[in-house]
């Protein structure tokens, strides 16, 4: 399970969270192996001022809540991901771009009526 939170100026990504998600996705299924079908995207989209940085008006933040278990490679590997395809195609500078991972424990997600320790997954979290 992956939780994606985005964080960036709704006067620059307002109208490309298509694109941003799409991009954001692909790098985390190639990366991990999430399955397609797992996309869970939160777009937490400021008003201009409210976004304090220094960087330019484009700066990105993107956030992964996920469950333990990946491994620092498979980490690392997702973080390279999103500088080498995510920021490209999204015409951002790596100084535009910041990439937090963010584990818990499968015991404190509640996910479909139970705790997501007691849940069979459809994929592998330790990759």
């Amino acid at each position: 399970m992956a939780h994606v939170k985005i964080y960036g100026n709704r006067s620059v990504w307002g109208e490309r969270r298509t694109e941003v998600s799409d991009a954001v996705h692909a790098a985390v299924v190639r990366s991990w192996g999430l399955p397609e079908d797992k996309r869970f995207h939160r777009f937490l989209l400021l008003d201009d001022g409210d976004l304090v940085a220094p960087r330019s008006a484009a700066y990105l933040v993107i956030e992964i809540l996920c469950f333990t278990g990946r491994s620092v490679a498979a980490k690392k590997a997702l973080v390279r991901a999103m500088y080498d395809d995510v920021a490209p195609a999204l015409g951002l500078s790596p100084d535009d771009l910041e990439v937090v991972v963010v584990e818990s424990p499968r015991e404190n997600w509640g996910i479909r009526g139970r705790s997501a320790d007691e849940l069979s997954l459809g994929y592998r979290v330790e990759v």
